[in-house]
């Protein structure tokens, strides 16, 4: 059975999906094919069922899931740090209300999240590649930039200041950490292949975790000239234990911050949160 894997094209993805791309483990009857497209490129794709597997921003699962499962896997969690807001010159957060900031894409968890601490309709926004929003920064085409990937490590290298990190915001709000993404799984695959694949990806993602130099040397390929000790921090700030198993505080996480968002009116309700195991 053909598994398409939708998943970014960054050294976290990379390294959790390293086992099964190189061959390290057994797949049985499976076969993947693994697609590598940006977050809002994959969250658009999900909205039409296009793969099997898909990484997706926590804040579009509400609008997919009659027809993905959230699987209990692959989360990106920033536990006290997350996408960021930068600038050419400091500024109050409060001053960011009514200014351009480059965003990432209209269904990023970085979006919703921005949207919850100044509240909607309370900036105006430019959609942007993620990785063009420093430089839009830079040459004073928007005001701010909302920066997600390994920008959050290199910000600083173009010259650029710190306003907010909504991962450490949030966990000021509520002592949970951020949920950035996650790993849905088509609902029409049935329950044994959906258990089956699930079982499959942890193996990926606790190779990677059990053989990291190797797992690290294939992710490079997508650090976009990061260095091998960058690549490291990055990785390891976002495949974690959380990245195994959401545990406790990781499925609070979730639900703390998709009822938020509902409450706000930034997104549907989830009638049924569930986490396939």
């Amino acid at each position: 059975m053909l598994i398409r894997v939708g998943h970014s094209p960054d050294p976290d993805d990379a390294f959790m999906f390293y086992a099964l791309a190189a061959g390290k483990i057994d797949t049985g009857r499976y076969q993947f094919q693994h697609i590598l497209q940006d977050i809002q490129t994959l969250n658009e794709r999900a909205t039409r069922s296009e793969l099997e597997v898909s990484a997706i921003s926590l804040a579009s699962y509400p609008a997919l899931q009659d027809k993905y499962a959230l699987l209990d896997l692959g989360a990106s969690m920033g536990d006290g740090y997350g996408p960021m807001v930068v600038a050419r010159q400091p500024l109050p957060v409060s001053d960011l209300r009514g200014k351009t900031i480059a965003v990432p894409g209209m269904g990023t968890t970085a979006f919703l999240t921005l949207n919850l601490l100044l509240g909607p309709g309370q900036f105006e926004y430019k959609v942007m590649p993620f990785d063009t929003i420093m430089e839009a920064v830079v040459a004073d085409q928007v005001d701010a930039g909302l920066i997600i990937h390994e920008g959050q490590l290199t910000y600083r290298d173009m010259g650029l200041k710190l306003i907010v990190d909504l991962g450490a915001w949030w966990k000021q709000q509520t002592g949970l950490p951020l949920p950035l993404g996650g790993n849905v799984i088509r609902r029409d695959l049935g329950d044994p292949a959906i258990v089956e694949v699930c079982h499959l990806v942890r193996a990926s993602i606790d190779y990677g975790l059990k053989h990291r130099p190797e797992a690290l040397q294939y992710a490079m390929k997508y650090g976009r000239n990061l260095s091998i000790a960058l690549a490291d921090q990055f990785v390891g700030m976002y495949v974690n234990e959380y990245t195994l198993r959401y545990g406790p505080a990781g499925r609070e996480a979730v639900r703390r911050f998709l009822t938020a968002a509902a409450a706000a009116g930034l997104v549907q309700p989830v009638e049924n949160l569930e986490f396939v195991e």
